[in-house]
């Protein structure tokens, strides 16, 4: 049951990736288990010479190193090394993956297939090439075996349990998560975790220093749901109900090498001069507990090699500065507890305070003062991001200034301080008012005044004539009031809103009434439009009225919303496609157009207008290839549209689009390609097929090439 070290591909950036073929949709569902899970990966140790992490530590305070070595019991994968034949070396000869934890199962099912389960916590490169700044962990579980198509199975592991699918390639699913470069705590969020090894209660034991022999299949433990097997068990396609077990195996082939080595990490590493050229440096590091962690001898800065003081993994130190500080010094810190010696080198940068920040709302003035442990204050040492060189002088203009501010100074420090603000408080502005209303309306219509547009904090409104045959105004303190004009002439109201910046300009509203007239309908131009996109009506060109209704008289039925405004809009439907798996004898391909009628009234009468908008059809579906293999009952189908992303394809075995479905509908992509892979049906002597889009375009008869 030992597993195979092979490559295993992954792409940068993808958190989760199910393998599946191109033919069908791959169901893979991770299922929560019954126990609450009871441990996980939790820390990752610092950067290695090589870039990559020293270390993962689990819940159980297990840590495992990096398999970056010729050891036997923790080897790289020899394909992956430019020269096998060379010692491991950074850049030149290292692997393109390798293992921190690589676990996995191979289970015979009663059927003979063999099922391959893998549980990895691999570090690779996000381009598969060695490219610093590329380096990433992934936690990775894996499953593989070969299954009739459609058949449903529930895997239980040590890290869950996994309800999957078969697709025409059997099961494969694969699932990677914390694929982003340099970013090493995303596998925590991965289902990696604790680290697996041997069951100390089954001899032989694990050999020293390591989780177990890879070569040798034996029991585990280390499950966060006591789960240290695997069980496949087959699934009602449709209940999810058990059918029967097909597999279940407690041996394991585990590598990993516990971690001796702690690493170091630089967190900070500043120096302060003094305008006489004295000063010092500090340096603040990470390791774990109980290191000797030293600042290695430094003759350009006049220190010699002097050991740090720590406390629960950090480490402190504190030297004296010979002289200036050199522009780019840089400073070596090394663990002498590790072997072989770990190293890691940091630019010494300043120590920036920031002593004040302070925002004039009054005058839009920023005030920025600050400090460098560096004893150069000559102007453009300092600076503020976004507003340049802090010279003294507030920076003027800044009439919405950030939360807070950076400075940096020229030495590689920076630091980041909050904006305060001072000046008079704000208040609301004073609302400004806007009116609108109908122009013209006859008389006996009612007319609505509109000071819905007005802006402002608003509590009150005040609508008032001034001129014309006086009216009486219905809800004259509200945004929209409206009244009866009994008499022909020019009616003039004024609008004033109230809030509590004060009280808005008046605004005048006037409007025409007429004699008696009975309306005019006009319900637009005629349209068209492609299917499945919106259609805006515009009834706004009809004349006297008061009221607006529109209906459909024909074409495919549609939801009209704002069916009595003079605006309304639908969706025009798109073309329905022949249901899988067919056949169809009753489809019906419609290319009728919605027509549509607007009635407008007021006290003088009724009148009506039509519009009718027509689908404006796909151009043509072009380039269609199609070839059946007779071997695997599988059909490979693709061709271009001319309106590209958005519509699906569906091909019809035969002539006509009443025949058997080949396949479901499918995209088109933002090329205007599309392509059809599946199994079945078998065509017979047919030797055509036909395509329809869902915005309306028809291909008839392609012809079909048939292989073995």
């Amino acid at each position: 049951m030992r597993r195979t070290l092979s490559r295993l591909g992954v792409t940068a950036g993808v958190m989760v990736a199910v393998i599946a073929p191109v033919a069908t949709t791959a169901f893979a569902v991770a299922i929560t288990p019954p126990t609450p899970r009871t441990g996980k990966l939790v820390q990752v140790g610092p950067t290695a010479e090589h870039g990559f992490p020293a270390w993962y530590r689990d819940s159980n305070n297990v840590r495992l190193e990096a398999c970056v070595s010729d050891d036997p019991l923790c080897p790289v994968l020899l394909d992956e090394v430019p020269d096998p034949d060379a010692p491991i070396s950074y850049p030149d000869n290292f692997p393109g993956e390798f293992f921190y934890q690589l676990a996995g199962s191979t289970v015979t099912l009663t059927n003979g297939v063999n099922a391959t389960i893998g549980m990895d916590l691999e570090g690779a490169w996000a381009r598969e090439e060695v490219i610093d700044g590329d380096q990433m962990v992934f936690g990775r579980v894996r499953i593989r075996f070969a299954a009739p198509e459609g058949d449903r199975f529930r895997i239980t592991h040590p890290y869950g349990i996994d309800d999957i699918v078969a697709t025409d390639r059997g099961v494969n699913m694969t699932e990677d998560i914390g694929t982003t470069p340099l970013a090493f705590g995303g596998a925590f969020n991965s289902r990696i975790g604790p680290f697996l090894k041997w069951d100390p209660a089954v001899l032989p034991a694990a050999p020293a220093g390591y989780i177990g022999d890879p070569g040798v299949d034996h029991k585990i433990v280390g499950s966060p749901y006591n789960t240290n097997f695997i069980r496949i068990e087959q699934l009602d396609p449709a209940s999810g109900a058990v059918i029967g077990q097909l597999g279940f195996s407690d041996l394991f082939s585990v590598q990993g090498r516990y971690a001796t080595n702690a690493g170091v990490d630089i967190d900070q590493a500043t120096y302060t001069t003094d305008a006489d050229g004295t000063g010092f440096v500090e340096v603040f590091a990470s390791s774990e507990p109980g290191q000797a962690i030293e600042v290695a001898s430094n003759p350009a800065l006049g220190f010699r090699g002097t050991r740090l003081r720590g406390q629960n993994g950090r480490y402190y130190g504190r030297f004296p500065v010979t002289g200036s500080v050199p522009d780019g010094a840089t400073i070596e810190v090394i663990n002498n507890s590790d072997r072989p010696v770990a190293r890691k080198t940091a630019k010494l940068v300043d120590v920036v305070r920031v002593t004040n920040v302070q925002y004039n709302a009054d005058n839009g003035r920023l005030q920025v003062a600050a400090t460098s442990s560096d004893g150069d204050t000559s102007p453009g040492v300092l600076s503020v991001d976004g507003f340049g060189p802090i010279t003294g002088s507030p920076f003027t203009g800044v009439q919405a200034p950030p939360p807070s501010i950076t400075v940096r100074s020229s030495g590689g420090g920076s630091a980041t301080a909050a904006v305060t603000g001072s000046g008079h408080l704000f208040l609301p502005d004073r609302p400004v008012a806007a009116g609108t209303t109908g122009n013209p309306v006859v008389v006996g219509q009612n007319v609505q005044l509109d000071g819905s547009g007005s802006t402002g904090e608003i509590d009150s409104y005040a609508w008032t004539q001034v001129s014309g045959p006086a009216v009486t105004l219905t809800n004259a303190d509200q945004a929209t009031a409206s009244f009866v004009p009994t008499a022909v002439g020019t009616y003039a109201f004024t609008l004033v809103a109230t809030g509590p910046g004060g009280v808005s300009p008046p605004v005048t509203v006037t409007t025409q009434v007429i004699g008696v007239q009975a309306p005019t309908a006009d319900a637009g131009v005629d349209q068209t439009v492609v299917r499945g996109r919106a259609v805006a009506l515009d009834g706004t060109r009809s004349r006297a009225v008061e009221t607006y209704s529109w209906r459909q008289v024909s074409g495919p039925a549609v939801t009209l919303t704002g069916a009595t405004s003079a605006r309304p809009t639908f969706t025009y439907p798109v073309q329905a496609l022949p249901a899988t798996p067919g056949p169809n004898a009753a489809f019906v391909y419609n290319n009728a157009p919605v027509v549509l009628e607007l009635t407008v009234r007021n006290p003088a009468g009724i009148a009506t207008d039509q519009i009718v908008v027509r689908p404006s059809a796909d151009a043509f579906i072009g380039g269609i290839t199609t070839r059946y293999r007779t071997g695997n009952n599988e059909w490979r189908i693709s061709g271009t549209n001319s309106l590209l992303a958005g519509q699906r394809v569906q091909v019809v075995l035969g002539s006509t689009l009443t025949g058997r479905t080949i396949g479901s509908a499918v995209a088109v992509d933002a090329a205007g390609a599309w392509s059809v892979r599946v199994t079945g049906p078998a065509p017979g002597t047919i030797r055509t097929v036909s395509v329809v889009s869902s915005t309306g375009a028809i291909a008839l008869a392609a012809p079909v090439t048939v292989t073995n």
